[in-house]
């Protein structure tokens, strides 16, 4: 059979794009090598950010760089092979970083996050999936005055785009939350207008429902093989600008255009019809713990001085570590996991875990922050929507927006250009 569209990834960003394009006029098939949201949509901190309207730049101060290189941190860990194999990408980090260049990625990102509370909404109603969405924010605990007085001048700023919040004590958060110990934290900013999800995989599966409910057709099979076909549609030769010819390990599929949404796999797939961007991975970890009555929490908790997460989820209390920059490939390593946990449990009790081994997954990263949205430049009715690092369960569904738009050639509800792939060649 031959689509109008194939999408190749069933994460967020991959299944907001297929729900987009189906729900406009296009027959789509969604294409991965397992089931819509069972990679990294599964394993992150289950938050729709509205507050994320700023990005992590790469550390320039010295202290925070002496900070980093003992590696034992519990928000970022390396690995050297790691390190040898995206040399070349993290030095264009560390170049993007400077506060000139991150005020003006900054006021780009800003227009994505702008629309991710909406978009998702559209997608929530019409998957039916309200019972999964909390809408009353979550919490981010500060252990250091400093960091604290930093985080509230900011967070005042922060007004401007649109982002609720309110100051908390110590007092104030135990009435919130009074089955944690809060004695090692002077405060917190609860962030109102961001969304909790109790569980992102769920999430993800519902919207690919909505997606078949449209008639839209989902496959399981990992891609072998892309190739651009020779001849158009009418028999012309197509000089690269005809459909795809997808090769699977169970089928090969056809499609008129083509939509590249796999996540930290994508460069992978794109490599042999002539494009190398500079994407690379930054893995996490993440731990389920029992619900008892004793460590019950209504609202996810980032600690924002040892950064990570502690949420409550369908599964339990979710323990989600900071990144680890190493490959896709490399062996799990639990200690940076191991640390959290002691930290975690001096904040509440975890005592039986519920899976016997973490999972662990890994995030797709450009260099300047920001990821590739649009259409690619060596070949027609190709498209690019990966490369969202830490937000992309939050901006999947304004991104595909944008790619049905690209596509179907209406009005951009934002602009695209400052996330085009050919930035990096420039």
């Amino acid at each position: 059979m031959r689509y109008d569209v194939i999408v190749i990834g069933a994460g967020m960003v991959g299944t907001a794009a297929a729900w987009h394009l189906q729900n406009n006029g296009s027959n789509v098939l969604l294409l991965d090598k397992t089931l819509p949201g069972s990679e990294t949509s599964y394993g992150n901190a289950g938050l729709i950010q509205r507050e994320a309207v700023h990005t992590h730049p790469f550390p320039r101060q010295i202290t925070e760089m002496v900070r980093v290189l003992p590696n034992q941190g519990t928000d970022i860990r390396y690995r050297i092979p790691a390190l040898l194999r995206y040399h070349q990408a993290l030095l264009q980090y560390w170049k993007y970083s400077t506060p000139t260049s991150v005020k003006k990625i900054e006021s780009e990102w800003q227009t994505l996050i702008a629309h991710c509370t909406r978009e998702h909404q559209v997608m929530i109603e019409a998957s039916g999936a309200d019972h999964l969405i909390t809408r009353d924010g979550w919490l981010q605990l500060h252990r250091s005055e400093e960091t604290f007085k930093k985080a509230i001048e900011t967070a005042i700023e922060d007004r401007k785009q649109g982002v609720e919040h309110q100051v908390l004590s110590i007092d104030e958060l135990r009435a919130l939350e009074p089955n944690a110990n809060f004695d090692s934290f002077v405060g917190a900013i609860h962030w109102l207008n961001s969304w909790q999800v109790s569980n992102p995989s769920a999430l993800v599966k519902a919207y690919a429902k909505s997606f078949q409910t449209r008639q839209g057709t989902i496959i399981e099979a990992r891609v072998n093989e892309i190739v651009q076909e020779t001849t158009n549609s009418d028999g012309s030769d197509s000089n690269n600008s005809g459909g795809w010819k997808i090769v699977t390990d169970s089928a090969t599929f056809y499609g008129d255009k083509l939509v590249i949404a796999a996540g930290p796999w994508s460069n992978d797939l794109i490599k042999p019809l002539g494009y190398d961007l500079p994407l690379f991975p930054m893995r996490g970890y993440h731990q389920h713990f029992k619900l008892s009555k004793e460590n019950t929490i209504h609202h996810s908790m980032f600690d924002m001085d040892k950064g990570f997460v502690m949420g409550p989820m369908q599964q339990g209390i979710r323990i989600t570590t900071g990144a680890e920059m190493t490959t896709m490939n490399a062996p799990k390593n639990f200690g940076q996991l191991k640390t959290v946990l002691k930290l975690a449990r001096k904040i509440l009790p975890l005592d039986e875990a519920v899976e016997s081994e973490a999972w662990a997954g890994s995030r797709p990263c450009m260099p300047d922050m920001k990821p590739v949205i649009g259409p690619a430049d060596k070949h027609d009715n190709l498209w690019f929507a990966f490369g969202h690092s830490h937000q992309g369960f939050t901006l999947g569904p304004i991104t595909g927006r944008l790619i049905e738009e690209l596509i179907h050639n209406k009005p951009l509800t934002v602009d695209v250009e400052p996330f085009n792939a050919q930035r990096f060649s420039k």
